[in-house]
């Protein structure tokens, strides 16, 4: 086993002997050739893709643009990757970030993908990844609205339990006038799935 040292608030170490436990409770031998320096492989892993635990997504929406624009920026298909806190396995699909600004007040882009990302590197259910999603766009940007919805499939409905691969479930949270104004809301479902390619209606 690694003596590697805590990074970032996470003990690799610790993970390690966890890892190294789970092999041999499933009746493995974690000093075979293959499985040597697996512990230590699945502890990086872990930090990589648990990240998120101790980032600061707020710090991605402290930039604020103003520009006269005062329509729905969408911002689709944001790839996302999260673990399940339930049974430790990830869930995968994408994101769907809409506002509409007020008083010209925008944001890059990128930072709402930023965002999802550093919400969805933690353990996570999707149903809070969602909710979260959205009202930190609300507090940091204080639009007009803001709607998220999210696709993932889930491995632990995949893999085990049910065994349903392919089974998509979608959340949405609605804030402002997205929530209030049935039209807008409408609008944002339908470029959501379809919207504009090359400038004409699909």
């Amino acid at each position: 086993m690694s003596e590697s040292k805590p990074k970032r608030g996470m003990d690799l170490a610790k993970m390690e002997r966890g890892v190294r436990l789970i092999l041999e409770g499933a009746g493995e031998n974690p000093n075979r050739e293959g499985l040597k320096q697996t512990p230590a492989r699945v502890a990086r892993m872990y930090q990589e893709i648990l990240g998120g635990l101790h980032e600061d997504p707020h710090v991605h929406l402290r930039t604020v643009h103003k520009e006269k624009h005062d329509e729905m920026v969408l911002v689709k298909n944001i790839p996302l990757y999260s673990m399940c806190e339930h049974h430790m396995l990830p869930f995968a699909g994408v994101a769907h970030v809409a506002y509409i600004p007020k008083n010209g007040r925008i944001v890059g882009l990128s930072k709402l993908a930023r965002v999802v990302e550093g919400l969805s590197r933690r353990l996570q259910v999707q149903e809070r990844l969602t909710k979260q999603t959205a009202d930190l766009i609300m507090e940091h940007l204080d639009p007009l609205g803001v709607m998220v919805v999210i696709e993932a499939e889930h491995m632990c409905m995949s893999m085990r339990g049910a065994k349903k691969p392919k089974t998509i479930t979608v959340t949405s949270a609605v804030r402002g006038i997205f929530r209030t104004n049935p039209i807008t809301r409408a609008e944002a479902i339908t470029l959501i799935r379809g919207g504009l390619t090359g400038g004409k209606e699909v």
